[in-house]
C-alpha cells in the first residue's frame, strides 16, 4: 500500500492512542479484600494444565494454578456510580477542539452513559465464562487466561497487552484463534491462548518491591508457558506487550519459535537522533519512511505528557485512583494524535463501541490498578522504539493509525530474520480491539511458516 503523506490530524477530529483508551502491583494479589471475591472452580477435561520447571520461582515456592473467576459486590458497582454522579466538573475548554486537553461533552458523555447506562455484570459474565487462572510467579500472583483450541496441532502463543490496555483488549481475537473452522480458516490455522495481566494490572498481583519492568515480565511469561507445559509456543503485543514480547525474544528460551508485533520496535538511530534534536526530516528518505518520521515528531511533540508523568513520578497519580471520571480522562487523552476512545462518545465508531471503553476503564477502577499500572512507566529503562537485536523469526504487522507506522526497511534492518511484513490499510494502536479480524489473519500469516516442528 502506498502510504500518503502524513499530516498531522485536525485537532477536531484527532484519534486519540489509547494504549489501551491497552494496560500495560499494594497487595501481591487480585484477593485483596477491597478488591474482587473469588472462588475456585474444578478443572474441567477442556484446560488440564501442567506443572513445569520453576525458572523464576523461588526453590520450593507455590507453582499451583488455580482456576479464578470474579464477582465485584454490589456496594462497589453503586460507589463507583455515585461518584461519578458527585464528579466535579471544570469549567470548559475556550477552544473549539480538543487541543486543550478531552472536550468537556465528551466527557459529559461517557459520565451518563458509565452511571445510567452501563452493565459491569455483562462483563463479568463474559470474563467468566473463560477459563481463567492464578499462579505465583517471582511471589506475584499472575492472572491468566487459558483457552485450548479443539485442533491437536494448535500452535500456542501467549498474547500481551499494553496501557491503558487489559485482557479487554484480546477478547475478540480468542474464538477465532483457538476455533478457525468457524471463522474463515482451516484447522492448521489454530492456536492455544495464553493471555495475561500484566503484574500491576488487572487482576494480576501488585508487585510489593521494586524491579518489575519489561525483562522481568518477560521471565516471567516464560515461566508461564513453562508451567503449562508449552515445548513449543510464540509470542504477540504491541505497546508494553511489544516491550516484553521483544525481551522474551532476546532472552532466547528454546520452546520459543518466533513473534509478531503490531508495534514493532525499528526506528534506526540516525532517525532517532534526528528526532531529539528538532530539525528537519533525513534527506533521502522514502515516502514510507517520511510518513513514519512525521509520525513520530508529532507524537514526541504532543502525545508524551502521560508518560513524562508517569515514567517519573506515577505515585503522584492519586486523583485517578479516587476519580473514575479523572481516570477515564486520563486513560481517553492517553496520546494527542488519536482520538479513538472519544469519538467513540461522539456517534462515531471505528471499530469499538462504548461500552468497549467502559469495560476496559472499569476493570482498571474496580481493581484499584491506576497508579500500580502506572509504575511500569517508572520501572522501564529500555528505549521504546529503538532497535533491540532480536535474532529469532519475527512478523511485524503495521497499522496506518500507529504512533508510527514502521517501514518495511526499517523492519528489515531491526529483525535479522522478518519472516512476515504487511503494511494494512485500516487500525491503530489497539490492534486486536479495534480491528479483530485483521489481527486474526495477520497472526495466522505471520506464523505460518513456523507451524511445521522442523521450522
Amino acid at each position: 500500500m502506498e502510504p500518503k503523506k502524513y499530516q498531522a490530524p485536525i485537532l477536531p477530529r484527532r484519534r486519540f492512542l489509547v494504549a489501551s483508551a491497552t494496560a500495560l502491583a499494594a497487595t501481591p494479589s487480585a484477593f485483596a479484600l477491597s478488591g474482587p471475591s473469588t472462588r475456585d472452580l474444578p478443572a474441567d477435561d477442556g484446560n488440564v494444565l501442567a506443572k513445569g520447571a520453576p525458572g523464576a520461582s523461588h526453590a520450593g515456592a507455590d507453582e499451583s494454578i488455580k482456576r479464578f473467576a470474579i464477582r465485584f459486590p454490589k456496594a462497589r458497582i453503586l460507589d463507583l456510580r455515585e461518584r461519578i454522579a458527585a464528579t466535579k466538573w471544570p469549567s470548559q475548554e475556550l477552544v473549539a477542539d480538543a487541543s486543550q486537553g478531552v472536550q468537556l461533552a465528551t466527557m459529559k458523555r461517557l459520565a451518563q452513559y458509565w452511571q445510567t447506562s452501563y452493565d459491569w455484570r455483562k462483563f463479568e459474565t463474559r470474563l467468566n465464562r473463560l477459563p481463567q487462572f492464578i499462579t505465583k510467579i517471582d511471589d506475584v500472583d499472575i492472572h491468566f487466561i487459558h483457552v485450548r483450541s479443539k485442533h491437536v496441532d494448535a500452535l500456542p502463543v501467549i498474547v500481551t497487552h499494553g496501557w491503558p490496555g487489559s485482557i479487554v483488549e484480546q477478547l475478540k481475537i480468542i474464538e477465532p484463534l483457538t476455533n478457525p473452522i468457524a471463522f474463515g480458516g482451516n484447522a492448521s490455522d489454530a492456536f492455544d491462548v495464553v493471555i495475561p495481566s500484566l503484574p500491576g494490572h488487572g487482576f494480576s498481583g501488585k508487585p510489593t518491591a521494586l524491579g518489575w519492568d519489561p525483562v522481568r515480565i518477560a521471565r516471567a511469561w516464560i515461566v508461564l508457558m513453562k508451567r503449562l507445559g508449552y515445548s513449543r509456543y510464540a509470542a504477540q503485543g504491541g505497546d508494553w506487550g511489544n516491550a516484553v514480547t521483544e525481551q522474551m525474544a532476546l532472552i532466547a528460551p528454546p520452546e520459543l519459535v518466533g513473534i509478531h508485533t503490531n508495534m514493532p520496535a525499528t526506528v534506526p538511530d540516525e532517525i532517532a537522533k534526528s528526532l531529539q534534536a528538532g530539525g528537519p526530516a533525513p534527506s533521502g528518505l522514502s515516502v514510507e519512511e517520511r510518513y513514519a518520521y512525521d509520525q513520530l515528531d508529532f507524537f514526541y511533540k504532543h502525545g508524551l505528557a502521560y508518560a513524562q508523568e508517569m515514567s517519573n513520578r506515577p505515585q503522584t497519580l492519586y486523583a485517578i485512583e479516587d476519580s473514575p471520571v479523572g481516570l477515564a480522562a486520563w486513560m481517553l487523552d492517553h496520546d494527542a494524535r488519536y482520538a479513538l476512545i472519544s469519538r467513540v462518545f461522539a456517534d462515531q465508531r471505528e471499530g469499538l463501541t462504548r461500552t468497549d471503553i467502559v469495560d476496559n476503564i472499569t476493570l482498571y477502577w474496580l481493581t484499584n490498578t491506576a497508579v500500580s499500572s502506572a509504575r511500569l512507566y517508572w520501572e522501564n529503562k529500555l528505549a521504546f522504539f529503538a532497535p533491540k537485536g532480536v535474532k529469532i523469526p519475527v512478523a511485524v504487522s503495521a497499522f496506518p493509525d500507529e504512533i508510527y507506522t514502521a517501514p518495511r526497511s526499517w523492519s528489515e534492518r531491526a529483525y535479522a530474520k522478518l519472516i512476515h511484513y504487511n503494511r494494512l490499510d485500516k487500525g491503530g494502536h489497539f490492534a486486536a480491539w479495534e480491528q479483530p479480524e485483521a489481527t486474526v489473519a495477520e497472526l495466522r500469516a505471520g506464523f505460518r511458516s513456523l507451524r511445521s516442528s522442523k521450522a
